[in-house]
């Protein structure tokens, strides 16, 4: 392995993209100890810490994206979050607008133009989530020294306007550097730097273990059990991200003057997690809307009572949980594969399935194996993104642990990991290298 990665930094063109990567990925942690201007670090940690439960989740998933720059208010607390709601926003209304439909069939043009209105569907929102989040941090008060004191403490119009003006720079700047990654540099870059966000908070969580150990919380067979659990999770998530059903193709040849074209056999990759982490980010933003009202509502007997239903060791939010991913699993994919499409374009280009005839009965075949895949990869998800919260449950562990093991981080992880490393491996392949495994190649993911 040690040979492996000798031979990366022989190749200069890999070098290069790698130092670039590492170079602005630096800036990137840079900018998150960079504060907002006008706020009291010290009074805004109370103020965190003094958050009600259910709240704190619904900030906790953001943070998660933020990188933790939300929860310290520096000036990249709004992170990518922004530019991925609006990709996200701009692929929904490629199901249903016939103008965006357009645009995705039209190539490198259209694909141009897209990201053009995902920069400004970035700009727009990123100025309404900055606008709230100044309303809250000028809100937002706690007691420090027995004294309540706020966290903002010169707060008024011009600190909501620098504070606004302030987050929307920090988000097109994180844009920017993400997509120079993905140009310059190696793996994609919004990718990257969710990941990145991610795994700063691993030395951490580390720390808080050794504490626990040391403090007689946990003993050294609870470590060892985790250890060997998160090790059974990875496999299992990568087996989840990079598994496929290969549905075979075969071209018939056409002659066109003196040349042949065609007469060549492939597949259809259908994935067995087509949609990534998106059905959990899209059922965790639903299932944090009762903890959003239970907050401004706490003295509400009927809304307290909805809390703990929704609380997160509660089984309901589980069962509730798993529901939703799996809807929004079959729901995600019929918007990013389309069986009708894929059997046309093969129809046009003389493809083929053995067996099968082209045109619709082709489509009902695909959307067929694709139904049944999707189910095996839709349980796998929930049962990945419900597992940090049966560990909280089971072995105690606090769930800032617990978060590796599973769910919207691990998955993240995972797959910006393995995309990654196939990138890098396709650079040394095509230099004669070795790549990191000496049979069979890595088989990266889709693109966040």
């Amino acid at each position: 392995m040690l040979e492996k990665f000798r031979n990366i930094f022989k190749i200069p063109e890999l070098r290069r993209r790698i130092l670039f990567t590492l170079g602005l990925i630096a800036v990137y942690r840079l900018g998150g100890h960079v504060p907002l201007p006008g706020v009291d670090a010290e009074v805004l940690g109370a103020a965190i810490a003094n958050l009600q439960k259910g709240f704190q989740g619904f900030l906790g998933l953001y943070d998660l994206f933020a990188g933790g720059n939300l929860s310290k208010a520096t000036v990249f607390a709004l992170g990518i979050m922004p530019y991925i709601s609006a990709s996200i926003i701009i692929q929904l209304l490629g199901a249903v607008i016939p103008y965006f439909q357009k645009l995705q069939k039209e190539g490198e043009e259209g694909r141009k133009k897209i990201t053009q209105l995902t920069r400004y569907g970035t700009v727009l929102i990123s100025l309404a989530q900055g606008w709230s989040i100044a309303v809250f941090l000028t809100n937002m008060e706690a007691s420090v020294n027995g004294a309540t004191m706020r966290v903002v403490p010169g707060g008024g119009f011009g600190f909501m306007v620098l504070t606004v003006l302030t987050l929307v720079t920090g988000t097109i700047f994180l844009m920017w550097l993400g997509e120079q990654i993905t140009e310059r540099g190696i793996g994609n870059g919004i990718s990257l730097i969710i990941m990145i966000g991610i795994v700063v908070r691993l030395p951490q969580v580390i720390l808080k273990e050794i504490h626990y150990v040391q403090n007689d919380v946990h003993t050294i067979f609870t470590e060892f059990l985790l250890i060997g659990i998160l090790l059974f999770v990875v496999a299992g998530v990568i087996l989840l991200t990079q598994g496929m059903r290969k549905i075979p193709v075969q071209y018939a040849k056409r002659v066109v003057g003196r040349k042949v074209y065609g007469g060549q056999s492939t597949h259809i990759p259908l994935r067995i997690n087509t949609a990534g982490v998106m059905p959990i980010i899209f059922a965790q933003s639903i299932l944090m809307i009762p903890g959003m009202f239970g907050t401004f509502l706490s003295d509400n007997a009927f809304m307290n009572n909805v809390m703990r239903w929704f609380d997160f060791n509660h089984p309901f939010y589980w069962v509730t949980f798993s529901m939703l991913i799996i809807f929004f699993t079959y729901f995600y994919t019929a918007i990013a594969f389309n069986p009708v499409e894929v059997a046309d374009n093969m129809k046009k280009h003389g493809g083929f399935i053995p067996g099968v005839r082209p045109g619709k009965k082709t489509a009902e075949y695909i959307d067929n194996i694709l139904t049944r895949v999707t189910l095996p990869g839709a349980f796998a998800l929930a049962f990945v993104a419900i597992f940090p919260y049966m560990i909280t449950s089971t072995l105690e562990v606090d769930y800032e642990v617990a978060s590796f093991f599973g769910g919207t981080s691990l998955l993240i992880v995972v797959g910006v990991a393995l995309d990654t490393l196939q990138q890098i491996e396709s650079h040394l392949l095509m230099r004669h290298y070795d790549g990191f495994m000496k049979s069979g190649r890595l088989r990266g993911r889709r693109r966040m």
